[in-house]
């Protein structure tokens, strides 16, 4: 008996390695790799004293490219990818306070870094994107 195998080679799948997104709180920066490689570096500011980023490896629950914030003033949480319940990665206005703690736990970008994250998120795929976040 022959068995023909046939295999098409797909873009996407090429990508089937890894994006990494490594957020370092004591540095308040964020380092992205691409199949290992890194690919950007950037300041973040995340949660300020009394609250907290959470801390360990995820994967993106859910992208949104236009969101408001339904707890804190409708603030603008522009290319948002949540990560762990209400927490997410996002653009953010305050971009003169990038390097410092002063978010509610969310992880803050420079708006264009966020796009540009949250185009590598959607084009890896969620379940190829693993968000590591350390002390």
């Amino acid at each position: 008996m022959l068995v023909l195998v046939v295999a098409a080679w797909c873009p996407r799948a090429a990508h089937a390695t890894q994006l990494g997104i490594l957020i370092d709180l004591f540095e308040q920066t964020m380092t992205v790799k691409v199949d290992g490689r890194i690919t950007h570096r950037w300041l973040v500011s995340t949660a300020r004293r009394g609250y907290r980023t959470p801390t360990g490896r995820f994967h993106p629950i859910r992208l949104e490219r236009v969101w408001y914030s339904s707890k804190y003033d409708s603030a603008p949480m522009p290319y948002s990818i949540f990560f762990h319940g209400g927490y997410a990665i996002h653009g953010t206005l305050e971009i003169r306070r990038l390097g410092r703690p002063v978010s509610h736990g969310c992880v803050r970008l420079h708006p264009d870094n966020a796009r540009i994250l949250f185009g590598l998120v959607r084009s890896y795929g969620r379940g190829s994107t693993m968000i590591t976040i350390r002390r």
